[in-house]
């Protein structure tokens, strides 16, 4: 049963998938996929808490961190994809929304922080959360095929910018570190 959920929910998506269609595909009664998950949104959330370890590449040295994160997404079959697809495509539903806000939450900030220096490693690290997420969404929601067929040339751009929330440039050095929300740089 769970098999043919995750198969149904990543190809479909929650709205187009019933219970009475995950059944058909396992093979089994409608009504035991309810006996057993609850309701077609707890089976969801079941399938959708995806196993984050080894989903981005937090074991890779952090100064080569952004480069990673972002081959991973453009990566050709990414396992990112459906699971991210198939979470924004429920995230109407309230308890979905509880799975995106953890999955952001301990299969991304989390990590990255603690792999961060700085008094400002938490925000860096939301920070490089939305950049990835951005990118995520211009691949998989927007569709953009330009992206999409220019793999490395996104890595090549891409990348050295999310490495800038990383690893930000030491002040004083060029770059000059990250700038103060004031518009001055910070010492």
């Amino acid at each position: 049963m769970f098999a043919a959920a995750v198969e149904l929910f990543a190809e479909r998506g929650y709205a187009s998938t019933s219970v009475r269609d995950i059944a058909r595909l396992a093979g089994t009664d409608p009504a035991l996929v309810i006996r057993h998950f609850g309701s077609k949104e707890e089976l969801f959330v079941a399938c959708m808490q995806p196993d984050t370890d080894g989903l981005l590449p937090f074991h890779s040295p952090v100064d080569r961190l952004g480069e990673e994160i972002v081959r991973a997404i453009v990566a050709p079959g990414s396992p990112l994809r459906s699971t991210f697809l198939a979470l924004v495509r429920a995230s109407e539903a309230e308890s979905v929304k509880a799975v995106l806000a953890d999955l952001h939450e301990r299969g991304f900030v989390s990590p990255l922080a603690e792999l961060l220096e700085g008094e400002d490693a938490e925000l860096r690290a939301r920070l490089a959360a939305a950049m990835v997420g951005g990118l995520m969404y211009a691949l998989w929601i927007a569709d953009d095929g330009a992206l999409q067929s220019r793999p490395e040339a996104v890595v090549a751009h891409y990348a050295p910018k999310l490495q800038q929330l990383i690893t930000p440039a030491p002040s004083g050095s060029e770059g000059g570190g990250l700038p103060h929300p004031s518009g001055r740089r910070d010492p």
